[in-house]
């Protein structure tokens, strides 16, 4: 059954509804050389909720700071009726130990500044951008807990953080009275599919709704580009995004070798290989909300397509095989038959709903 933008959904163990396409704001400003100016912004940005969106994500260093601040702009008229959520943690100053990071001081400074530029009184869902292993998790859970008590932040997540620690913070929220977490945003797409193995089944086992960025592969999945792109020649850095994706080693033979059946998938359909891409994100049972970003109108109109795409059963299998990924220890053991010999025999018992 087809999705719209205003099919929503609640954001993990939370009554927040979100949509379920995210609209990514890293590309508002052209500050790192390939984002989107204030007008085409402004015109992403009218497109999306116009189709009924509601979840907007940015963070407190998209674009030097002028993501939040186009926000700020842009939400004057509708800011009530819109989810958004932004980050800390990332370094704000050069050569400042403590404007980066995710301890207090850090968490406290960079959501003051994020509320000025956002020009707002709240922040819906603040993430946690990076964890650094240096904080004790009590002063951060602490810290966003008094953010949360002063309203300031409405909700909590957490952003590239190991699963052992986030599920270690949430069981200390829930035992200290705390805030807790709703909300875990990670990579995940067809090609980086790793997250399977922890992070996504502890965020449902712990009522975090996920929500995946790069959900493209950083346009891989568009198809945009070939082997001939696997070369060290063209990993130079010229400042667009297509050197900064071939420079970080997403186009490779088995990534390709991905978008070869994505392609082919997409040939069956009718559609364009970035809306299977994002229809297969978009459909996994374990997902809220995929982060999607586009730096032009047409980009954005072929992304929300996504939300119409059906797959059969066998076209699901084949996008299933082709990304797939050892789980690794211990969980190929305890999924296999062996495993489930030794603590089941013979014996059916079925899974819990």
């Amino acid at each position: 059954m087809p999705l719209t933008l205003d099919t929503y959904r609640l954001l993990g163990r939370s009554g927040l509804r979100v949509s379920p396409l995210a609209l990514g704001a890293a590309t508002f400003g052209t500050e790192w050389g390939w984002g989107a100016g204030q007008d085409e912004a402004r015109k992403l940005f009218d497109l999306y909720v116009e189709r009924g969106g509601n979840f907007i994500d940015t963070a407190s260093t998209y674009t030097n700071g002028s993501s939040e601040r186009l926000l700020g702009e842009f939400t004057r008229d509708n800011r009530e009726s819109l989810v958004l959520a932004t980050k800390y943690t990332t370094l704000r100053r050069p050569g400042d130990p403590n404007s980066g990071g995710p301890h207090r001081k850090s968490l406290f400074a960079s959501v003051e500044a994020s509320l000025r530029r956002l020009n707002t009184d709240y922040i819906d869902v603040l993430h946690l951008h990076m964890w650094d292993f240096t904080t004790p998790v009590e002063e951060v859970l602490r810290g966003m807990d008094d953010l949360v008590r002063q309203g300031k932040v409405l909700y909590l997540a957490m952003s590239n953080v190991p699963a052992w620690q986030v599920s270690r913070m949430q069981a200390i929220a829930e035992l200290r009275g705390w805030s807790p977490l709703v909300a875990l945003q990670i990579e995940y797409n067809l090609i980086e599919r790793t997250a399977e193995r922890d992070l996504i089944p502890m965020a449902r086992e712990m009522g975090l709704g996920v929500m995946p960025y790069s959900p493209l592969a950083g346009g891989v999945l568009t198809g945009k580009y070939s082997r001939e792109d696997i070369t060290a020649e063209q990993a130079a850095d010229d400042g667009t995004r297509r050197s900064l994706t071939i420079a970080n080693g997403t186009v490779t033979e088995r990534s390709l070798a991905v978008v070869d059946v994505v392609r082919e998938v997409a040939a069956e359909l009718g559609r364009t290989p970035a809306q299977v891409g994002l229809a297969w994100t978009l459909r996994n049972p374990g997902v809220t909300a995929p982060v999607i970003g586009a730096r032009t109108s047409a980009q954005l109109e072929d992304n929300l397509g996504a939300l119409e795409v059906g797959f059969t059963g066998s076209q699901l299998a084949r996008l299933d095989r082709a990304g797939a990924v050892g789980l690794g220890v211990p969980h190929d053991l305890l999924a296999g038959d062996f495993g489930r010999t030794l603590t089941r025999g013979d014996m059916t018992v079925e899974p819990r709903r």
